[in-house]
């Protein structure tokens, strides 16, 4: 839970970072990235709380020596229901924060536009995956992985090269070195 915390937090961080760069192309729609982050974030902790209420469920059920009362069984399949639905929504919101995400990184051509065009398939994919999940099918696991290669790629990338220097840097800050 930890963990699945401070990757939640990862997601506001990342957007804050992000938002004066992105606002530089579209101020709306890096908005919108923020805001889809800080829903995404939300539901990261609604799904997290549950693994913690079964617990205490659990703790009581033992606590009162097994019943074999019902209302237990039902808490438990309530709050399963309860994760599950806050996954769908952390997916639903991360699905279409990276289609804004990838957007503007490819109207910024501040990345080289195939890591873009990648993110932006890779999120339809997502989407496409949260619909089928929706509507009862399982499409397995798999349907993630061109997300994930893409956000290690982007993150090594950024890491190694950075961003390209904008075509018009005017709406950039300058620094000292710039002017010498």
């Amino acid at each position: 839970m930890l963990l699945e915390l401070m990757n939640g937090i990862a997601y506001i961080g990342i957007a804050v970072l992000m938002f004066p760069i992105l606002r530089q192309q579209n101020v709306s729609l890096a908005l919108g990235y923020f805001g889809f982050r800080i829903i995404e974030f939300a539901m990261q902790i609604a799904s997290d709380i549950s693994p913690l209420s079964l617990l205490t469920l659990s703790e009581r059920f033992v606590s009162e020596g097994a019943p074999e009362a019902s209302s237990f069984k039902n808490l438990g399949a309530l709050l399963l229901a309860e994760r599950h639905s806050a996954f769908l929504m952390v997916m639903l919101t991360f699905g279409l924060g990276a289609l804004l995400f990838y957007y503007l990184l490819y109207q910024s051509k501040l990345m080289p536009r195939f890591i873009s065009i990648w993110g932006l398939i890779a999120a339809t994919v997502v989407l496409a995956d949260l619909i089928l999940n929706m509507l009862g099918l399982n499409p397995g696991q798999f349907l993630g992985v061109p997300m994930l290669l893409n956000e290690l790629f982007l993150g090594a990338w950024l890491i190694v090269k950075g961003f390209n220097q904008p075509a018009n840097a005017s709406g950039f800050a300058k620094t000292d070195m710039d002017e010498g």
